[in-house]
């Protein structure tokens, strides 16, 4: 049987860009998405769609110990009872069941955009689109709705809360967002500023590393800062470790094993005139390669407490893993570009290159076959061109109909290539 067209009425072009304003209007922040998932759960009512919430929540309790939360001071909210919203299209004939995902939180962000739609809560903002996400499977679910009795198998809609650092992706998991039934396949879009509205990327294979952070205090002896021969200079040693923890990318690791060690924070002292007790550095540590990461994170641990100590001071190193790396199913990733240069054109399909940025949809990854694909948002022309989590970051909202389109189509591609009476 041949795959239903998708079909994008005026009516609901307008609605994806009413909503999508909307959205980044009230813009929530991690654990914190209640009226987006009321908003969901609301369009999912009026649609006919039933839908379960409350689904998931933190998920760091799920993969870090409870006694390096505690030294890390994170108190973790549940895992379950959050703001997850999942629902199910029960299609009209026998096969498999696809997973569609979007995730809900913004970022603690202040708005710098001067549009009818900005933020209206300062410091909060849809740095990373996904108000978009959220608007484009909602209109996914409007489509697919209306196609229901002539759908193989069945898709289940995951709007997923805390992607921003609390794997909400695992608490979901963990409260059975693959089970009942039991999910064969998973596909999700991200925003892509780096290509126009109208394309999009997407390759089989590694996608998005995996993303670990650390915490290290250097604590010296304080003093005066006319008189630093009578202490130990937490500041100097910890401008060192910044350097030195290059050296374990450029010099330990095999330069065609990818890996980045970066410093995004360092404070220290008061004032000018007084030598403090400690510094602080925080930082980020992004791999591929299972070993390059186990080596990252004993060395780092290794560098500052010796470095440390040969200077005279101290330092205590808390290492938190996150996210796994992403791997995109080779078979869906091809399955998308088809669809894309059916719908868009071959010109406007591109193979999408790994990048150092970390994603919780690598947990649903783990488990099932999956794929993410980038969807161009970019306009030059109109000044939409700032990356994603700038406070400058907006799209072109004719994306959002792309978006509809190529994941509502290869959902149907795919549940028809899968369907039982075929």
């Amino acid at each position: 049987m041949s795959t239903p067209q998708v079909a994008i009425t005026p009516e609901l072009d307008a609605w994806l860009r009413e909503t999508r304003r909307y959205l980044h209007m009230h813009p929530e922040l991690s654990l914190e998405e209640t009226n987006t998932a009321r908003f969901v759960a609301g369009h999912l009512r009026e649609l006919g769609i039933p839908h379960r919430t409350g689904v998931g929540g933190d998920g760091r309790p799920l993969h870090l110990p409870p006694e390096l939360l505690a030294a890390a001071g994170i108190t973790p909210k549940p895992t379950t009872g959050g703001n997850g919203v999942v629902a199910l299209i029960e299609g009209g004939r026998p096969g498999k069941t696809l997973l569609l995902r979007a995730d809900m939180d913004a970022l603690p962000i202040e708005e710098q955009n001067d549009v009818p739609y900005r933020s209206q809560r300062p410091g909060v903002m849809h740095a990373c689109g996904h108000d978009a996400h959220t608007t484009i499977l909602l209109g996914v679910a409007e489509v697919l709705n209306s196609l229901k009795a002539h759908l193989p198998g069945r898709v289940k809609l995951m709007f997923q809360p805390a992607e921003e650092g609390p794997a909400g992706a695992l608490a979901m998991i963990h409260d059975g967002v693959l089970d009942d039934p039991p999910v064969d396949a998973a596909l999700a879009l991200h925003v892509d500023p780096s290509h126009r509205a109208g394309e999009i990327a997407v390759s089989g294979g590694p996608s998005t590393a995996a993303a670990d952070t650390f915490t290290i205090t250097v604590r010296g002896f304080g003093g005066h800062a006319a008189r630093p021969q009578a202490a130990v200079d937490p500041i100097v040693i910890a401008a060192q470790l910044v350097v030195a923890l290059q050296t374990l990318v450029s010099r330990e690791i095999d330069p065609l094993k990818p890996a980045v060690v970066t410093v995004g924070r360092l404070t220290a002292g008061t004032t000018d005139n007084v030598i403090p007790n400690e510094a602080t550095l925080e930082g980020t540590v992004r791999t591929y390669d299972a070993a390059v990461r186990d080596h990252l994170e004993r060395r780092i641990g290794e560098l500052a407490r010796g470095l440390a100590q040969a200077m005279r001071a101290e330092a205590n190193v808390i290492y938190l893993r996150g996210y796994p790396p992403l791997y995109n199913d080779p078979a869906l990733a091809a399955l998308v570009q088809e669809v894309g240069r059916e719908l868009l054109g071959p010109e406007h399909v591109y193979e999408r290159a790994p990048i150092m940025a970390a994603e919780d949809f690598a947990y649903i990854a783990e488990r099932v076959p999956a794929c993410m694909f980038s969807l161009g948002v970019a306009n030059p022309e109109r000044g939409i061109r700032y990356p994603v989590h700038h406070p400058r970051f907006d799209l072109d909202e004719d994306a959002l109909v792309v978006g509809v389109r190529v994941m509502a189509t290869a959902a149907l591609r795919w549940l028809e290539a899968h369907a039982q009476d075929n």
